[in-house]
Formats: C-alpha cells, structure tokens, sequence
C-alpha cells in the first residue's frame, strides 16, 4: 500500500540556525589561525541578545563580537524593526578554557593514536532516490528556502520577505519505495507588516506557489519535474501573519536542527549536534565519515539505500562497532554483516578519529557553510576564504567544502565488493 514521507527544512533565518552559523563561524576562524583548535562552543540568540558559551583550546585571540555580528548581518538582520540586529545586539561571551580532563583523552604522542572526543553513535545515510543520494523530501525542503533566501536578496521579486522561514514537503511513495506525487508542501515566511492581513496572506500564497515553486523546478530534472502535479496541497503561512520571527519570536540554540541537519528523518540520527563543534569531536567528523561511506557504497552499485551506524568510546582511537543496514536492497551476495565487515578491512573508510581528520582535511575552515541548509547533500566544491579582510592579521586560505561528498571511493568499493 502506498504510503506517505515528510521532511522540514529551515531557513538560515531561523533563530536555531542564527545559533548554528555564529557558532561555526567562531569554528572557523579558530581553524584559521590554530589548526590545532580544540573547541566546543554554544550559542543562544533571543531579543537583542546573543551569549556565548563554550569551551576552547587554542593560540588563536577572536574579536568574538565582530564574528557575531558579521554573521548576523550575512543572514539578513539588519534592521531595527526586526528587534535583533547585527549593529545594535548586545554580545556575551562566556567562552573559557578546555578541560585538561577532556583534552588528555585526544592528544595522544603519535597522532594516529587520536582518541574519540566524545562516546557515542553515528549515523551515515544515502538512498538514489535523487543525484545527490539524499532522500527527495529533505532536498526539496531544502531548496524550497534556499531559492527563498535568494529571492529575498533580490529584493525586486518579492520585496517584503524577511530572513526566517520553514518548509516542508510530504511525498507519496509506492510499495517498493518509489516517489509517486508530491501530496503538500508547507511553507511559513516571515514578512514586513501589511496594512491588511487576508491582502497580505493570499498575495504571499500566490507569490510563493506562483513564483517560487517555478524556481525551484527549474532547477530539477525532468523526472522530479513531474512529480508537482495539479493536485499538490499547499499550506502558506497556515498560522496568518507571521510579522514577529527570527530570534526575536523564539529563542534560538546551537544544535537543536540535527534531523534537518541531516537526513529529514530517513535512516538514523545518534543524537549528538554538530555546529560549534571541532573534528576532534566524533560527533561531527565521524557522521561525515559515515555519510562518505554510505553514498559510495550506493554509488558503486552495493545497494539500493543503507544506513551506517559506528560508535566509540571516549579517549579510545579504534571505534567500537559498525553497523550496516541495507534495508534488503543490496546487490551483492553477502549480508549486512559481512558488508560491515568488507568496510572495516578498506583503508579509505578508516573510522580512526585522526585518519578521519586527515581525510577530509577537517582541521579547515570548512564549517559555517554547513551551518544552513544542511551539512549532507551538498556540493563539494573547492574555494577561497578571507579572514579579517584589510586587518594585519588578514588570512586567506583555499579550502574544499563538504568533501565527505565525493564519490572518489567507488572505484575502491567495486574492486572490494567483486563489482
């Protein structure tokens, strides 16, 4: 019987994301100057407020405030009548020195040794529904706000936008877990105030379903195309008016976005957070490492869809288990087991915390674009970044963005798997 998925996604708007890219940014700039940062840093934004807090061990001295405010400004709140605004935001910080207690469970005399941050579990995920080997509702949530955000820097499209928003989209899926129709789409914005609410509500419906979406399938291959039929339930703005948002309407705190994050819902989420963390913390690197793993194995032909689960003990280099999931899609003669099994004996999926690092070159200042719009299924993409632009302490360094994305492991998977 047919059934129905749904994934949400935010915007950079949202006051959780706010938290998230200013506690990336803070990420980054550490990186910059100390690749050998060691940080965990957490921050909460409300009305005309954002404190600071966290843990850091580094030779690197951050003008914290002005990282804030930079983001702030970046994502859109720029304007008084937003009651949070880049220029006028008191800032907190309460950011102090590392646990020597923590610390000694990492470092290690040979680097390779490099223990696990933290315990826990991991998940990595991917299916072929989509290009990107991410499920379809998370991407169309996602680019649902993201080609919102752009119209809102346009300015000369849809005018009275301001930066917070929501998304979601429901999909209708056969019994072999193939997309049939798009059933509803959820889309909430923010806005400037209207000098009548129902003007207002029916002409931000029509903008979005009119203009939007069009955008948006634009962008998409045919087959994805033709899933926005005539029938499709759109909710804009269900609520009404929606004048007062961003950290202003609601509180926002690092970390509290890990499914949008991630996956939408589809596989597995261990539950740790990722913004404001450094790689030394396995809750960020290894659930890149894992999502590297599951794409390349759909990829290569392995299978279908797959989830791939690793967890570790604090302090300890070697992780204590993998787990793979298949879901009964797999092409190869083997079982999960034994898949897991083939996957720990490749080098290229080394799930040692430093190889991990070494990998992916984590100890860059690759994070605040991860921060919005989700840190799996994005373009890996190789790129230059200015901190401190005209300052004497003014760096530049080439980074390659989101490079747990490449598929430069299929080769290796098929010559593993006999394929």
């Amino acid at each position: 019987m047919p059934y129905f998925f749904t994934s949400e996604s935010v915007s950079e708007g949202h006051p959780d994301k706010v938290a998230d890219q200013i506690s990336d940014a803070l990420i980054d700039h550490f990186l910059a100057y100390d690749p050998n940062s060691k940080v965990a840093c957490e921050t909460l934004v409300t009305t005309g407020q954002v404190v600071l807090a966290g843990e850091v061990k580094s030779e690197a001295y951050l003008d914290v405030q002005k990282i804030a405010r930079d983001v702030i400004a970046k994502i859109g709140y720029t304007k008084s009548e937003y009651m949070f605004d880049s220029n006028s935001c008191g800032i907190l910080s309460a950011i102090h020195e590392q646990s020597a207690d923590i610390n000694q469970g990492v470092e290690r005399a040979n680097p390779e040794d490099q223990g696990a941050g933290d315990q826990g579990m991991m998940f990595g995920y991917a299916n072929n529904e989509t290009d990107t080997y991410m499920p379809l509702p998370l991407m169309l949530a996602h680019m649902l706000l993201e080609e919102l955000a752009a119209m809102r820097r346009e300015g000369n499209v849809i005018g009275y936008l301001r930066p917070d928003a929501k998304s979601q989209v429901t999909i209708q899926y056969s019994d072999d877990h193939k997309p049939l129709n798009i059933d509803t789409i959820v889309i909430s914005t923010q806005h400037d105030d209207f000098d009548e609410d129902e003007a207002m509500l029916q002409k931000i419906h029509n903008d979005l379903v009119n203009l939007l979406i069009p955008r948006v399938m634009s962008k998409l291959p045919a087959h994805i195309q033709a899933l926005f039929g005539s029938e499709i339930k759109y909710h804009i703005n269900p609520t009404g008016k929606f004048v007062i948002g961003g950290p202003h309407g609601d509180t926002g705190l690092t970390g509290r976005k890990i499914i949008v994050d991630t996956y939408g819902g589809r596989g597995a989420h261990g539950g740790g957070a990722f913004s404001g963390k450094d790689p030394s913390k396995v809750d960020r690197s290894a659930a890149y490492a894992t999502r590297h793993i599951a794409k390349n194995l759909v990829a290569a032909g392995v299978c279908d869809q797959v989830l791939v689960q690793v967890s570790y003990a604090i302090g300890v280099a070697e992780p204590v288990g993998l787990f793979v999931d298949t879901y009964g899609t797999a092409k190869v003669t083997m079982n999960d087991g034994e898949i897991a099994a083939k996957i720990l004996a490749m080098p290229e999926f080394s799930l040692r915390p430093y190889h991990i690092e070494q990998r992916f070159q984590l100890r860059t200042p690759i994070y605040l674009e991860t921060a919005a719009y989700g840190h799996m299924g994005r373009e890996c993409k190789t790129v230059d970044k200015v901190f401190n632009a005209g300052k004497k302490n003014e760096k530049k360094v080439t980074v390659k963005l989101f490079p747990w994305e490449e598929t430069n492991a299929v080769g290796a998977v098929k010559a593993q798997f006999g394929l």
